[in-house]
C-alpha cells in the first residue's frame, strides 16, 4: 500500500489554487467551483481541495510537505507573499519544521527530516 492522495476542505477553491501553486504544486484538475487537484513537485503523490459549506471545527489534520531546501523554500515563499505562523525550527524529534496555514486555515508543515523521517533512532 502507498499513500497517494490527501484532500483538504476549502471554502474558496480559486484562492486555494493560487496559494498551492505559489507553494510549487502543479495544478492538474480544475473543476471550479467544487474541486482542484495538484501534483506534488517531486514523486507522484497528489493533493486536492474540495468545496465545503463550512470548515470543520476543532483539531484538523496536519499536512506535511517535505523540502530538501526548507530554509530557502520558506524564504522564497515569504518573498511571494505567503505568511508563516512558525519559521523553520529544529524540533526535539529531529525534524526541522516551518508551519503555516492555507487560505482556509488548514494547517501545513513544511519540513526536512533527512534519514530521521523513516529511520529515527527510536524506530522499532
Amino acid at each position: 500500500m502507498r499513500l497517494n492522495q490527501v484532500t483538504a476542505p476549502s471554502l474558496d477553491i480559486a484562492a486555494g489554487i493560487e496559494f498551492y501553486q505559489k507553494m510549487g504544486l502543479q495544478l492538474i484538475v480544475k473543476a471550479l467551483p467544487h474541486y482542484a487537484r495538484f501534483l506534488c513537485p517531486e514523486g507522484d503523490s497528489t493533493f486536492s481541495l474540495h468545496l465545503v459549506e463550512k470548515m470543520p471545527v476543532g483539531e484538523r489534520t496536519l499536512v506535511y510537505f517535505e523540502c530538501d531546501d526548507l530554509d530557502e523554500k520558506v524564504t522564497r515563499l515569504i518573498q511571494s507573499g505567503i505568511t508563516f505562523d512558525e519559521m523553520p525550527e529544529d524540533r526535539s524529534w529531529r525534524w526541522r519544521e516551518a508551519r503555516l496555514r492555507d487560505p482556509d486555515g488548514n494547517p501545513i508543515v513544511l519540513f526536512f527530516a533527512g534519514e530521521d523521517r523513516i529511520n529515527p533512532p527510536w524506530r522499532i
